[in-house]
């Protein structure tokens, strides 16, 4: 693809972001402003923009990495447009054992990321992480982490939505450093 039509891709994803997402205030808790993609990947068009502008950003990579949940439907299409497989990084308890885990704190608590100990051989794997929105940046350093562990390289990781006034993105990069991370859209 030609830089233009990079450009294009990402423009087209963020007009869909800022015309589709929704603001729910005090969610999950107090104080919270929660940015909802989903009515981003309901739209046709949003998806495709969203997922191609993502796909675009991801380099070479062997395999895609969506965390629990909508990095999910966002890696599926990734890892179609590229060509390659896709691997989900659940919420602790939703694999059958065994199982790697890696704990992080959340905004507002925390919980543990997890992936097959068995069946899918990361080492030496170059995997782009997906996830929708970075906010503390907990979340991807954990998923990041537990890839690394099981002895994947992390080249990149794309997220939809960067919240900000967090720390998300300085988090990420200080504890990755050769990470090429790219958000979409801040909000």
């Amino acid at each position: 693809m030609t830089d233009t039509q990079i450009t294009d891709a990402a423009d087209r994803a963020r007009a869909a972001i800022a015309r589709h997402t929704r603001l729910v205030p005090d969610f999950p808790s107090p104080g919270i402003a929660f940015k909802d993609l989903t009515p981003v990947l309901a739209d046709a068009e949003g998806l495709f923009a969203v997922t191609t502008a993502l796909a675009q950003a991801g380099g070479d990579i062997d395999l895609v990495a969506g965390i629990d949940a909508r990095g999910f439907l966002l890696g599926g299409a990734i890892a179609l447009q590229l060509g390659v497989g896709v691997l989900a990084i659940r919420k602790a308890g939703k694999l059958p054992p065994p199982v790697r885990s890696a704990d992080y704190d959340l905004e507002y608590g925390t919980a543990s990321l997890e992936v097959p100990a068995d069946g899918v051989d990361l080492h030496g794997r170059r995997v782009l992480v997906v996830d929708d929105v970075l906010a503390t940046g907990g979340t991807l350093n954990a998923a990041i982490g537990l890839l690394e562990a099981a002895g994947a390289v992390v080249p990149t990781a794309v997220v939809v939505m960067e919240i900000d006034g967090l720390p998300g993105r300085e988090a990420v990069e200080s504890a990755h450093r050769d990470l090429v991370l790219t958000s979409l859209a801040a909000g």
